[in-house]
């Protein structure tokens, strides 16, 4: 599988993922043109994406699919719990598919979903298999658990979120308070901290290769992510570079993984 992360944050999400068969992305959160700019970085346009998995409908995660999809006639695939939340927000009609929890296949993928605790009606991460090669993708979450995690085990490639310094955000002034306590929340997002204890229980779980995704601009930088989970882990003994990889996703296409 090739996988390529577009944009990660609050100003937008989409991930392409490419397998024998079958193109797909993980979100559609930029406008249309961009997606077809950074797609094009890859070789890709945007008539050859056959499906748009949706996570959950804020808006930096569906900016682009009303156009996208309109535009290229591509197939909307969003939990059935997230179908109106969804549908509400879009302005065009489109060719959705409902699925439950349940895994189902997209050509030669085969997409197992997975319910993540988020303050919206569904969200949903994405673990996506070709043959014995694993990708998940799991961002937007407030806590994690063992139960959840287990899911993410053994996989190839695995982007994670570590949206936020807890000391940055408290002493931030353009946040309010009830939107730090949003994001604090156990349906809010992953701090640093959660993030590296979550990559520590998957390292000791068959998983090598993390991206830290959905960083906060205002609240975390990815120099701060990577170093205080990088030494977190260190202190565990799991050391980047030697026992895992870890990159860390911007607002703009960076690495492309091979898996």
């Amino acid at each position: 599988m090739k996988v390529c992360n577009l944009s990660s944050g609050s100003d937008g999400n989409a991930t392409y993922i490419e397998s024998t068969t079958t193109k797909i992305l993980v979100d559609c959160g930029l406008s249309c043109k961009e997606i077809e700019k950074r797609l094009a970085l890859l070789g890709v346009g945007g008539a050859d994406i056959d499906a748009i998995l949706v996570t959950h409908e804020h808006s930096d995660h569906i900016k682009g699919i009303d156009v996208f999809a309109g535009k290229f006639g591509t197939k909307v695939f969003v939990h059935r719990d997230g179908f109106y939340p969804l549908f509400n927000k879009l302005k065009k009609d489109h060719d959705i598919e409902v699925f439950i929890d349940e895994a189902f296949v997209l050509g030669d993928l085969k997409i197992l979903p997975i319910e993540v605790p988020h303050d919206v009606e569904r969200c949903t991460g994405y673990v996506i298999s070709e043959d014995k090669k694993k990708v998940s993708i799991f961002t937007d979450l407030g806590h994690t658990t063992t139960e959840l995690l287990q899911n993410l085990y053994n996989s190839n490639l695995v982007f994670l979120e570590a949206n936020h310094d807890p000391d940055i955000l408290a002493q931030n002034p353009k946040y309010p308070i009830y939107l730090k306590k949003r994001i604090l929340g156990n349906n809010g997002h992953l701090s640093n901290l959660a993030c590296a204890n979550a990559i520590m229980e998957l390292a000791q779980n068959g998983c090598k290769q993390f991206v830290l995704s959905h960083l906060s601009t205002e609240n975390n930088s990815p120099d701060l992510a990577y170093d205080f989970i990088t030494d977190i882990l260190a202190s565990s003994g799991i050391v980047e570079g030697t026992h895992i990889r870890i990159d860390v996703a911007t607002t703009r296409p960076k690495n492309v993984f091979w898996i």
